[in-house]
């Protein structure tokens, strides 16, 4: 048994045969933080939350969150979906649209006794920013402000697990730009698990704590989003979108040029800063660093732009597309590390003799912080 079974976790054991489709899944998720469930159309991430809600009562299997088993085919229990104390954010924000935002929130908080409480009534207004919308109605909010509702009035009925399925999907980029920053915050802000289905790199990139990987109904991986995106043998680290995911925090340096200080388990990063958007020194943050911005050399670059270079480790390589090759780099300072991807041609791999463990300098052209 793994070390994140061993914790208090949510538990998801379920089979559901389909005309032409079988869902086979047995995995556990975190008690806290943000997993998503990651993978092309049809490889079953909404029928995972289906069946989580109770919405699939012919899957077999075990559901359980925490102590609590709402599952269980051999002991032939099943918990329905209106007992479970679960909340669903769908694609489309379904409010009661004769209710205004207030009455939308109170619909489910007014139904949870006080004592199954885990969430105060300002909570949801609180973390979602809609205390100003209370009396306005759904047909005079935003896309981006229904779906904030909608989150609110999910928490509202004090869930012990929080279930969206794409609620980014039905937005223009506007409409996620605004939505996204609200979202982030759940990573922090809640002690229950959050499960949210998405087929977009960038919601991964910034919502993601842990990575269910799905195809065709099976698992193919799963952990924490640092490792998944930079694992070779997986499909998150194949592709134009191909990236890796670094913590970091803001330096003690002063800016300077427009520029802030990071550091991370492997160095120090220059990442752009425009004026009136410097955060205090030790924030935490993330970035995003693509293999496309990342080229390696030899010997330490003179007089070059490019401002962040590395002493980095050849991991591993392997092809990824018509002449072009993935590296694998570890980067480390103080006794710490991190590791990067980096696509270059198959012509510039063979011509410095690329192989794993040579020593080579990464020459990062672009870093972009995510949240």
């Amino acid at each position: 048994m793994s070390e994140l079974a061993k914790e208090p976790s949510l538990q998801l054991q379920a089979r559901l045969q389909r005309t032409g489709f079988t869902l086979d899944v047995n995995v556990h998720l975190p008690a806290r933080g943000v997993s998503v469930l990651f993978g092309a159309s049809g490889s079953g991430k909404t029928t995972c939350l289906r069946i989580l809600a109770g919405l699939e009562p012919q899957a077999t299997g075990r559901v359980a969150v925490a102590d609590a088993v709402w599952q269980d085919s051999s002991q032939g229990i099943f918990v329905p979906t209106h007992q479970r104390a679960v909340g669903y954010v769908f694609q489309e924000a379904s409010l009661f649209s004769h209710l205004n935002v207030e009455g939308n929130l109170k619909f489910g908080f007014d139904r949870t006794p006080p004592a199954q409480r885990r969430f105060g009534w300002d909570e949801g207004l609180e973390l979602l920013g809609i205390a100003h919308l209370l009396k306005r109605m759904p047909h005079a909010l935003s896309g981006g402000e229904r779906q904030r509702v909608a989150i609110a009035r999910a928490l509202a009925a004090s869930p012990r697990v929080l279930l969206m399925d794409e609620p980014l999907a039905s937005l223009d980029a506007p409409r996620k730009a605004e939505i996204l920053p609200w979202l982030e915050r759940l990573h922090g802000a809640l002690q229950i698990p959050v499960v949210v289905v998405t087929h977009s790199p960038e919601e991964l990139a910034r919502l993601a704590d842990h990575v269910l990987l799905l195809d065709a109904g099976r698992v193919l991986a799963q952990g924490p989003v640092m490792d998944m995106l930079t694992r070779l043998d997986l499909p998150l680290a194949h592709g134009d979108a191909a990236a890796a995911l670094v913590e970091a925090c803001v330096g003690e340096d002063p800016p300077t040029d427009f520029m802030c200080m990071l550091h991370f388990a492997g160095g120090r990063l220059l990442l752009p800063q425009p004026p009136g958007t410097a955060a205090p020194a030790g924030t935490p943050v993330r970035i995003r660093i693509q293999a496309r911005d990342v080229s390696v050399s030899l010997q330490m670059p003179e007089q070059t732009s490019v401002l962040n270079i590395l002493p980095a480790t050849v991991v591993d390589m392997a092809e990824d597309g018509l002449g072009q090759v993935l590296l694998g780099l570890r980067v480390s300072a103080d006794g710490r590390s991190t590791r990067l991807l980096s696509r270059i041609s198959l012509l510039s791999a063979r011509r410095l003799g690329i192989t794993p463990g040579l020593a080579v300098f990464a020459q990062i052209k672009g870093v972009a912080m995510v949240r």
